[in-house]
């Protein structure tokens, strides 16, 4: 058995790595201009952020809400097949290890094809006004391909392909990885340039932990790990 609780920590943790990629993080202004309707300018300076911080809060909440239907929708599929390949749970592990290393490969920039740097996204030509609006964008970014979030969140479809019905504790450990900062720094939208120093080294790490999941993974060494845990966890903290 997949060590689901071991995998929602790293699905956390690789949906951080998605939101402060080189791919999402500097776009972050953007996004909420588009979504709030004021400009990039406005946003940054503090003193017009603050007269806009309800805007700010309650827009990001219908974007957050939109993007996470697709990763739920995209979950459930896994969970489908997951359940379809049942007596072969062996094999399908192992395939998902694999490209889950080639993945992780991917994101260190040792393995880069040019139809995956390829980013794809569900253009809204004329955006609704509202919250609706804000719904409909948070669904067209999720249900895009950029080269740093696709690789992320494809390894944790396959991980949660792996296992039926841990589909919901990864999905939703990935989306608050990725929400969480998102909303926080809704309310500090000048303050994201310290982070864009370290994204691309954070995205290497992620490739790295990816190697060391995959090969875990196709050894069936999860368990092995999470029980290793528990035996240097406090008893307290248990």
């Amino acid at each position: 058995m997949v060590a689901v609780e071991l995998n929602i920590w790293i699905a956390l943790w690789a949906g951080f790595v998605s939101f402060i990629s080189p791919c999402c993080l500097p776009l972050y202004p953007s996004y909420l201009s588009y979504i709030t309707g004021v400009s990039v300018g406005k946003l940054k300076d503090e003193q017009s952020a603050k007269e806009v911080r309800f805007k700010l809060i309650t827009h990001t909440l219908s974007f957050i809400l939109g993007f996470s239907i697709i990763f739920y929708t995209l979950g459930l599929g896994a969970n489908v097949i997951a359940n379809a390949f049942l007596d072969y749970r062996d094999l399908l592990r192992q395939i998902s290890a694999i490209m889950i290393f080639v993945m992780g490969l991917f994101l260190l920039g040792i393995f880069q094809p040019q139809w995956l740097m390829r980013e794809r996204k569900l253009q809204i030509k004329s955006r609704p006004a509202g919250y609706l609006g804000s719904l409909l964008i948070g669904i067209g970014f999720a249900a895009g391909w950029s080269p740093c979030i696709g690789p992320i969140l494809s390894a944790m479809l396959m991980l949660a392909a792996t296992e039926p019905n841990s589909w919901l504790p990864l999905i939703s450990a990935y989306s608050l990885g990725f929400a969480i900062p998102f909303f926080i720094l809704a309310f500090f939208i000048g303050s994201t340039k310290w982070i864009l120093k370290y994204s691309a080294t954070m995205m290497k790490v992620g490739g790295g932990v990816m190697l060391v999941v995959a090969v875990l993974l196709y050894t069936d060494q999860m368990t092995r790990i999470t029980i290793w845990l528990q035996g240097i966890t406090p008893s307290w903290i248990g």
